[in-house]
């Protein structure tokens, strides 16, 4: 079904040359002109979910007060907590992720109103509700899952109302006195927030959501997706690739060896991680904004000189081989390498990263999904017999 257009998706729209626009604004755009921490230069993700649920930048206070309730909402239900410390550490993150947001199903206005025979005109506010409510337990779920899975089981810290959301999240995981990897996650969680409705956590959400399930499982369901390796998963493999290349390469980081390297690799029949997009024709301007981030931060790192080498070089490879519409870097060619800098090097918890970043662009649609009051989606199927029969019967025509 790629490229089959049917769906509604308010937030974002990706053009294959300019990359990703969040409700008309290219990610330089939002580095402009959405609010930043005190002393901050990235985008807050709050103001993002501001944006792409209104089309309105919100003000500095707007955005703060959105922080506030966010923060003021944040503690989870006991019966979470419990359900997350059983979770054995062997469990993958994304699953625990999974199992954690649905088990917020208790927490449902939605399906509370709904059971009451709430009017359909007023679904949106329920589900506005719950969204909120759902994205402010997010950072408690992530870090408890991370600090359970790597470390001693115990939260770094506390949600503070005085802290923004990327701030928060940071501290749960033990990450709070870096200002730097604050202002990654700022950067990390509105850039992979949203990009149009088609990918496969955006989409399933929304269409388990057509099904006028919670928000709670609606996200739980995308996040499942997410988890797959050809979705979320495909950053962790990046990486993966990555330490094995500079193995395999003994030091020598140089662009004729690593242009051997990829010749090598692409004549064994296998791909470069993290090049080439379904949809993009250039660099994907993710990849560029995180670039951005450690040239200013980072210049010196090992790995990032590595990926920024391989990127001189890549692209050539990709385009003599002849094989690919795009031979770009997308987004998941960076963000591991940003993550490993400061610390973070645990690779099985970057989807969970992602699955709270994506919350940001999915729960917006599927508010204005209740609001508009879209019918529950049913696409029409057939077998393989009717469709050799369809085509047969056209060729007579």
């Amino acid at each position: 079904m790629r490229g089959i257009k049917g769906l509604v998706w308010e937030g974002s729209v990706l053009d294959p040359i300019e990359g990703i626009r969040f409700r008309g604004r290219t990610i330089p755009d939002i580095q402009k002109e959405l609010p930043k921490a005190p002393g901050g230069s990235e985008p807050l993700p709050e103001a993002l979910f501001w944006l792409l649920l209104t089309g309105e930048v919100p003000s500095a206070a707007q955005t703060k007060a959105l922080s506030e309730e966010l923060a003021a909402r944040s503690a989870l239900p006991k019966h979470v907590e419990e359900l997350i410390d059983r979770s054995p550490s062997h469990l993958h993150p994304m699953a625990q992720f999974s199992i954690a947001v649905t088990a917020l199903e208790s927490e449902s206005q939605f399906a509370k109103a709904y059971a009451k025979g709430a009017p359909k005109a007023d679904y949106w506010k329920y589900t506005y509700e719950d969204s909120i409510e759902l994205l402010a337990k997010l950072p408690n779920i992530a870090a408890r899952i991370y600090r359970n899975v790597f470390h001693d089981g115990k939260l770094a810290g506390a949600v503070s109302k005085d802290l923004d959301y990327g701030a928060n999240l940071a501290t749960l995981l033990g990450f709070g006195e870096n200002k730097e990897f604050l202002e990654l996650m700022r950067l990390y969680l509105t850039i992979h927030s949203d990009h149009e409705g088609g990918n496969v956590s955006a989409h399933t959400t929304h269409l388990v959501g057509s099904a006028l399930s919670s928000p709670f499982l609606s996200l739980s369901a995308g996040l499942n997706g997410l988890a797959g390796p050809l979705h979320g998963r495909a950053n962790q493999e990046v990486l993966e690739w990555l330490f094995k290349l500079r193995d395999d390469l003994k030091g020598d980081h140089s662009k004729e060896a690593i242009e051997k390297y990829l010749w090598d690799t692409l004549n064994s029949g296998r791909v470069v991680p993290g090049y080439g997009h379904a949809v993009l024709r250039k660099t994907d301007p993710r990849y560029t904004a995180q670039r951005e981030f450690a040239l200013k931060h980072m210049p010196d790192y090992e790995l990032f000189k590595l990926v920024s080498n391989i990127y001189e070089v890549a692209p050539g490879v990709l385009t003599k081989h002849g094989k690919t519409k795009n031979p770009w870097p997308n987004v998941d060619s960076h963000s591991g390498v940003l993550l490993q800098y400061y610390g973070l090097t645990e690779e099985s918890f970057y989807t969970v990263l992602f699955g709270v970043s994506r919350a940001f662009g999915v729960l917006p649609q599927l508010i204005l999904d209740r609001g508009l009051g879209l019918p529950i989606e049913r696409p029409k199927s057939f077998s393989t017999e009717k469709y050799i029969e369809l085509v047969k019967s056209i060729g007579k025509n």
